[in-house]
């Protein structure tokens, strides 16, 4: 398969296992990639908002950005490694992790702005998978969140 087409599955892969919630689609979250790493981002809406007088994003949704986006990292972690070594097609529905815990940090409020957030995969185990997340949005310096959890691997 030529690099082009090879790119071309990744995306239709990634774009399959971003789609499968449609939380995810209601809140606007999407995901661009670098290889192997994936940015998310929160799409402003006005129905986002938690605080009218602020004007700041509901906190909640600041943390659904930061959960879905350490789950869609894991997931693509375990699709990519399945994928290189021609196990999965890509094709295949997504084998998502379930959270254990997860311990959300505010740190300031987030503006009626987009949102970004990348995960870091701390320790990858067979059972449990141990995660941090940081969701920023004019600066990756100045995050507005960042949150650290377990989650429970599928075949774990």
């Amino acid at each position: 398969m030529s690099e082009p087409e090879e790119e071309a599955r990744r995306d239709a892969a990634l774009e399959r296992l971003t789609l499968t919630s449609p939380y995810h689609r209601f809140i606007g979250v999407g995901f661009t990639r670098m290889g192997d790493e994936l940015t998310g981002r929160l799409a402003y809406s006005d129905h986002l908002i938690g605080n009218p007088a602020i004007p700041a994003l509901h906190g909640g949704v600041t943390g659904a950005l930061l959960e879905i986006t350490a789950l869609m990292q894991l997931a693509w972690d375990d699709l990519w490694r399945r994928m290189e070594a021609g196990e999965a097609t890509g094709e295949a529905g997504p084998r998502l992790p379930k959270t254990i815990d997860l311990t959300i940090d505010y740190l300031r409020s987030g503006r009626p702005r987009d949102v970004f957030a990348r995960a870091t995969v701390l320790k990858a185990g067979r059972r449990v998978s141990n995660v941090r997340i940081e969701a920023w949005q004019d600066a990756r310096g100045r995050p507005i969140a960042a949150a650290h959890g377990h989650f429970l691997m599928p075949d774990g």
